[in-house]
């Protein structure tokens, strides 16, 4: 029997209401207690967190793992060990692998790998339709059975408005939850920027705001229409925000995330060409990311994921355009989340609950919490710890991030996933 004692640091646990210097017993890989020791607990290991936070492991909602298929870009074992250094012990991965994740033998494959490789737990989003061809709907009810916790299509163009209310009820009918990516792939066109002043003095293509905030409208529409539960991922403008405010005071089934570098970087950052912050959907105005701040501050987002996307180092070289966007971004989701409360922009606790019970909430998971007969899933990280970003020093197989260079308070010291110690700044 694996017995730990963590002890001395402050204990926050949003989903339980908790901010509190408490120790956490574990046993075999479960929570025993929280506070006073259970009754004859002998531990086998002591860490000791004084001064630090102590907090449920983060779940980040919708990273794009490569394998299978791109190896190249990162490896299941290789992105599941950054998740780790970055206190992330549950990632949920989008279907855009390649075979697609439409049947459960390709989500068997993926459960199996990620299970050797120990590191964090990895859950899957099924794909909506077949292949992602936006054409046939998928087997939702043995992704489901299978085990995938949501479907989406991910950025992939439907084929017409009546293929995706027929998926949104099929979801419906097995009460999963679909995880959209509203983009109108008209407006988008060829775009690979905001469409604005920096676009037009770079002479590259944009993408409108419109191009977000049409395909939310018709995804509201439909989610009010067919009664789905409906996630909107990684938004990055705020009339799109101002509009799922609205619906969810309406009362629909719905919830929203944004991506941690649409908090950050805004569409000035791509000057000079920097495909570093390439990214899809792109990055936008100051007004719109203060906008999704303040949404987030209100409660309209109730989750933060990185939307993690490594690349190998060629895939950022080419002309902008041709780029690959997306960051890699799992081992500075927390960092820069800490960021934002460095800046007055969210509290400690709220910021740690859109990282831990939002994500759980979204997709009914029993994670997110720490209390007894949970899943030991634990970050620890110093709150006063100064470093600062050094790509070549990343533990994912991407070193793509804008952030190179950037200067951090708050590192992750210990990670533990199901009462297993996956990361250590002493390792």
């Amino acid at each position: 029997m694996n017995r730990i004692h963590i002890k001395g640091g402050r204990l926050i646990d949003p989903a339980n209401g908790i901010d509190d210097q408490l120790d956490l017993w574990l046993a075999d890989g479960w929570v025993l207690a929280v506070g006073d020791p259970p009754q004859d607990f002998a531990p086998d290991q002591v860490i000791d967190a004084t001064g630090q936070i102590v907090c449920p492991g983060i779940i980040d909602l919708g990273v794009h793992l490569r394998e299978p298929g791109q190896e190249h870009k990162g490896t299941i074992c290789s992105e599941a060990q950054a998740a780790a250094r970055g206190g992330i012990t549950t990632l949920v991965c989008m279907p855009d692998t390649q075979p697609v994740i439409d049947t459960p033998a390709v989500w068997e494959l993926i459960r199996r790998r990620a299970k050797a490789c120990g590191s964090a737990r990895v859950l899957a989003i099924g794909a909506l339709t077949q292949g992602l061809q936006g054409e046939q709907l998928a087997e939702m009810g043995a992704l489901k059975q299978a085990g995938c916790v949501a479907v989406s299509n991910t950025r992939r163009r439907m084929a017409s408005t009546l293929v995706s209310r027929h998926a949104l009820e099929y979801a419906s009918t097995f009460d999963l939850p679909v995880i959209l990516c509203s983009e109108d792939p008209h407006l988008k066109a060829s775009g690979c920027v905001h469409e604005g002043a920096v676009a037009s003095r770079l002479g590259l293509p944009g993408i409108p705001a419109a191009a977000e905030t049409v395909a939310v409208a018709r995804d509201l529409a439909l989610t009010e229409h067919t009664g789905s539960r409906s996630h909107f991922h990684t938004l990055s403008t705020g009339r799109a925000i101002e509009m799922i405010r609205q619906a969810r005071r309406d009362g629909a089934r719905l919830s929203a995330g944004v991506a941690i570098h649409q908090l950050f970087l805004m569409d000035t950052d791509v000057d000079g060409f920097d495909a570093a912050c390439h990214v899809d959907p792109p990055l936008r105005t100051q007004s719109d990311r203060d906008r999704l701040r303040q949404a987030l501050r209100d409660g309209d987002i109730q989750v933060i994921c990185s939307d993690h996307q490594p690349h190998e180092a060629d895939a950022k070289t080419e002309p902008f355009p041709l780029t690959a966007p997306g960051i890699s971004g799992l081992e500075t989701l927390l960092p820069l989340s800490l960021k934002l409360v460095e800046e007055g922009v969210l509290d400690l606790p709220t910021a740690i609950a859109a990282l831990t019970a939002g994500p759980a909430q979204v997709l009914d998971l029993p994670l997110g919490r720490l209390e007894p007969g949970r899943s030991a899933d634990i970050c620890i990280f110093d709150p006063d710890a100064i470093w600062e970003l050094d790509p070549e020093n990343m533990a994912s197989q991407g070193k793509n991030t804008p952030f190179a260079g950037w200067e951090f308070r708050g590192r992750v010291t210990h990670t533990l996933f199901e009462g297993r110690l996956t990361w250590s700044n002493d390792s």
